[in-house]
């Protein structure tokens, strides 16, 4: 390794989306040289914002020498560590740094961190309705939307932190150890950031890593290679499963629409069926995962489950839209990888019209085929992935292709009879056409809303 001389002592964040913003600020509140940058041209009003700080930034361009003299580099989730300019000022000595090591550093608060290739919000947001309805004042934050550094900055209290974690989070921590830690799931996703899928499974497995006897890890019993990875973990395991020949006596079962908790200080049956906001097996298990961490950290279960009961679900998650001429249209657009649209068409089981597509992601369009043939009447193939889709599938049921969202949803509707279900369900991410899966959520609301009756 080629130690650069006359390095200087300052961060430099990397990628000036909400967490970089976020991070400039807090480190700068700390006392610490920043230096901000990202190659986007059109933030200059968050240059300008930080520029009045007295945080000097370089956007539009990066400058290899800032890299090379700085003392760390902090990149933002979504810039890849093979970045030449972070490869390259790796190879000269300078240190790398993620976000959640910093917020590890300063953070004095019990925390529960949520992980899965699927699921993470609503987990996440569940267990923060949870512990509301428990009288607790948690903050609620992480990958979700919030930065975590934000609770740092924030003069307000709370007691508790519930984050959701991503892989790209995990890849740069060295030093994060959650009190309570979830792993609701693994399934192919991101395989265009990863050597492959062993590596994506060992970077969500990482968030046990260093994890104590005092500790709590709840996994998802049914995951691939359980038993070996969960004979590394130290920490106490809770598992949660849908699969009835899972039979960890510690945990949760998932029997229908039941969820039996076991726990050493709680027994508890909890009936899901009449809860319209999380209906099927995925958002069961995630109703398990959210119970077991708000026992774990001494919640009451009557809260709990009153913090259940009173659960909306999230934008742009099986998010019911409306109904036209008894066609229900629903917005999933947060499904960017497969076992998502799995998990979208299972709840729904028939008379499916599927809108499909986006940037892919390494994405495999065969594991669909099954769910497809049983459920889907027609696909809606959109975005750069709509060839690709169209090769998947033609001979598996009829596909056609759409330049927009608009004549996705039209084409949908001109097919779709009553008691079908149009359902946005992408398998890809947003960028193509995006800029992110908010934007088309609410692109496919808008078309959806200008359809009126037919």
């Amino acid at each position: 390794m080629i130690v650069t001389k006359n390095k200087q002592s300052y961060f430099l964040v990397i990628g000036l989306g909400a967490s970089g913003l976020s991070m400039a600020k807090f480190l700068h509140s700390k006392g610490e040289t920043v230096i901000a940058t990202d190659i986007d041209a059109s933030r200059t009003n968050i240059a300008e914002e930080l520029n009045a700080l007295g945080i000097k930034t370089q956007i539009g361009f990066h400058d290899q020498d800032t890299f090379n003299q700085a003392s760390i580099m902090i990149p933002s989730p979504g810039i890849p560590l093979t970045n030449k300019f972070i490869r390259t000022a790796s190879t000269k000595g300078v240190a790398i740094k993620g976000e959640l090591d910093i917020f590890t550093q300063y953070n004095s608060l019990p925390m529960i961190a949520i992980t899965g290739t699927n699921g993470k919000t609503t987990t996440t947001s569940l267990i923060g309705q949870m512990l509301t309805s428990c009288g607790m004042d948690p903050f609620v934050g992480g990958n979700i939307g919030t930065p975590l550094v934000d609770q740092l900055m924030d003069k307000k209290d709370a007691d508790i932190i519930v984050a959701e974690i991503s892989s790209f989070q995990l890849d740069i921590s060295n030093q994060f150890k959650p009190d309570v830690a979830i792993l609701l799931n693994i399934s192919e996703d991101h395989l265009d950031r990863y050597e492959d899928y062993q590596a994506y499974e060992d970077s969500k497995w990482s968030i046990f890593r260093l994890q104590k006897n005092s500790d709590t890890a709840i996994i998802n019993q049914s995951i691939n290679k359980f038993n070996a990875a969960a004979q590394k973990i130290k920490s106490n395991i809770l598992t949660f499963s849908s699969d009835e020949n899972n039979v960890n006596s510690m945990g949760a079962k998932i029997k229908n629409s039941q969820v039996e908790i076991d726990t050493p200080d709680s027994h508890t049956t909890i009936q899901t069926g009449q809860l319209k906001e999380l209906q099927g097996k995925h958002n069961r298990e995630n109703i398990a995962a959210a119970v077991l961490a708000c026992l774990a950290i001494g919640a009451d279960i009557k809260g709990i489950i009153k913090g259940l009961e009173s659960f909306k679900n999230l934008s742009h998650r099986m998010e019911f839209i409306k109904t036209i001429d008894g066609i229900c249209f629903y917005n999933d657009s947060k499904a960017t990888n497969t076992d998502a649209v799995i998990r979208a068409i299972d709840c729904f089981k028939k008379n499916i019209i599927l809108i499909l597509g986006g940037r892919e992601k390494g994405t495999d369009f065969s594991l669909l085929i099954n769910s497809v043939q049983q459920s889907v009447k027609t696909i809606i193939a959109l975005g750069e992935s709509k060839e690709h889709i169209n090769d998947s599938f033609k001979n598996i049921c009829p596909v056609k292709k759409a330049q927009s969202m608009k004549d996705a949803v039209q084409a949908a509707s001109k097919i779709a009879k009553k008691d079908d279900i149009v359902l946005l369900s992408p398998a890809c991410a947003s960028f193509d056409m995006y800029d992110n899966y908010g934007h088309r959520g609410n692109d496919f609301i808008t078309h959806v809303n200008n359809l009126g009756n037919k």
